[in-house]
């Protein structure tokens, strides 16, 4: 098989193989890396059908992890999709509601969709080290803006040879995801909350990552940066299986994917996916209150200046989409760094031709943006709640009420798959809130789901446990420009 290269977003000639890319989490110069190609499928679709979650998983995964060992992709793929981390055995599951698909990619030990790729990414990053002689112990930071938090501590607890360092917008998260954060258990796990929002915490972060002067001390003390965030592609790839897992589930002619989108990690797998040669008809982009991403695919123009609002659906409160840039970067070629450099000085940039109808050189005509606000979020959870029994979280809600507005506009019948990205237990008040109206009463956590629990009629998830009776371990709080110390407290003391 051919060897894929990765490549940064602004400047082609940094190179890396997939498990260098992965041990790196950024390119030196800021960018993302992508790979020089997408490769294609190599078994039928309808052999594809008759496999199991890690099977298809497995053949997607080494298509793109080319200086990794069939052996080594089998490993991680089996050591991360099984009954330890998933209460399906199937790993995740199309559930028919009100007319279309929910894909459930909650069954993981958080109970959010980004399980599906933490929970194989320590893994990869192990096999990674090794193939590379890395000495050093790797230091994961992730920004979150929610649920990738959890998802990362969760996989990288006690991993050896790692820390992770979690920070967090100190109230921009709901009062469950905190909780899930602040109990995590594992030596090497650190969280910190910030006086700030997603944004301010993933700029520092980036900063960091690109701060040579720190990242030489850090060497000197034995210690290697590397994010768990789906700018890192050994995030970002594994999630491409659950897109052909869900086509090859169905069989139809065509399929339409709605996925709530914040950072645009997810969303881009299922772009990666339909280049992989799965036929998707439209990718439609589900945006909440903030919705800068709605207004990019309405006008090419992308302005991150405008007021942030915190909504019941917090991990999609983000108005700087790094994932973006990998598109952007199919569409705008060697002028993206200069894109980003104007979206980091003027909080916008514009991409020329945007609005070509050439499909095989502009990409972006297979994604269409909707948004949802938050009364209308709260309207699908009840209208889908008593129309059919289904409960959902409110970012599936808000792609779910997006889709509705999709399919007045334009009737188009083609078969839909709604990315159902976190359990309803995550997020119980709100759902709670929109399902009883004025009926709502406020209660704790714990209150909220055991009502949760009698109306939807859905066991409570071992995770919810967990959190629930689980010692708060970390309190840390500090303002974005004092990251680096925190930082530098833990590991250089």
């Amino acid at each position: 098989m051919q060897e894929l290269i990765y490549h940064s977003t602004r400047d082609t000639s940094l190179t890396a193989t997939a498990s260098e890319a992965i041990l790196r989490g950024i390119a030196p110069d800021g960018g993302l890396y992508v790979p020089n190609r997408i490769p294609t499928l190599k078994k039928s679709f309808d052999e594809l059908s008759m496999m199991s979650y890690p099977e298809v998983a497995y053949e997607v995964l080494k298509l793109f992890l080319t200086d990794f060992t069939d052996d080594e992709v089998r490993t991680a793929v089996n050591s991360a999709y099984n009954s330890n981390n998933f209460d399906r055995e199937d790993i995740t599951c199309l559930m028919k509601a009100n007319g279309t698909y929910y894909l459930e990619l909650f069954h993981g030990r958080t109970i959010a969709f980004k399980d599906m790729a933490l929970s194989i990414l320590p893994h990869l990053m192990s096999i990674s080290a090794r193939k590379n002689n890395l000495k050093e112990k790797i230091v994961i930071l992730t920004a979150t803006s929610g649920d990738t938090g959890k998802a990362a501590l969760e996989g990288f607890a006690n991993v050896p040879g790692t820390g992770i360092v979690v920070f967090y917008p100190k109230d921009g998260v709901s009062s469950f995801q905190e909780r899930q954060m602040v109990t995590q258990e594992g030596d090497n796990t650190h969280v910190i909350g910030i006086r700030g929002n997603f944004d301010d915490a993933q700029r520092e972060v980036k900063k960091i990552f690109t701060d040579d002067a720190f990242a030489a001390r850090m060497k000197e003390a034995g210690y290697v940066f590397s994010s768990a965030n789906s700018i890192n592609i050994g995030r970002l790839i594994p999630q491409i299986a659950y897109y052909v897992y869900a086509y090859t589930r169905l069989m139809e002619d065509e399929i339409t994917f709605v996925v709530p989108t914040g950072n645009f990690g997810n969303i881009l797998a299922a772009y990666y996916a339909c280049r992989m040669d799965v036929p998707v008809s439209k990718l439609i982009c589900a945006s909440n209150d903030n919705k800068v991403l709605f207004d990019f695919f309405e006008t090419g123009v992308y302005d991150r200046n405008r007021d942030f609002i915190l909504t019941s659906s917090p991990s999609m409160d983000i108005l700087i989409s790094s994932n973006l840039e990998r598109l952007i970067f199919e569409l705008a070629g060697d002028e993206t760094g200069e894109l980003m450099k104007n979206l980091a000085t003027t909080g916008r940039y514009e991409v020329k031709n945007f609005k070509s109808e050439d499909t095989d050189t502009n990409p972006a005509t297979l994604f269409r943006g909707e948004f949802a606000t938050g009364e209308e979020m709260a309207e699908e959870i009840r209208h889908v709640y008593k129309d059919c029994g289904y409960v959902l979280d409110p970012h599936t809600a808000v792609a779910s009420a997006s889709y509705r507005k999709y399919l007045a506009d334009t009737r188009d019948l083609t078969p839909t798959v709604i990315a159902s990205t976190a359990s309803p237990y995550k997020f119980s008040a709100s759902v709670l809130k929109a399902i009883e109206g004025d009926a709502f009463k406020p209660g704790t956590d714990k209150e909220l789901i055991e009502r949760l629990n009698k109306l939807s009629g859905v066991e409570i998830p071992a995770a919810v446990e967990r959190a629930l009776n689980g010692t708060i371990r970390h309190n840390t709080v500090c303002d974005p420009d004092k990251m680096k110390d925190e930082i530098a407290k833990i590991f250089l003391g």
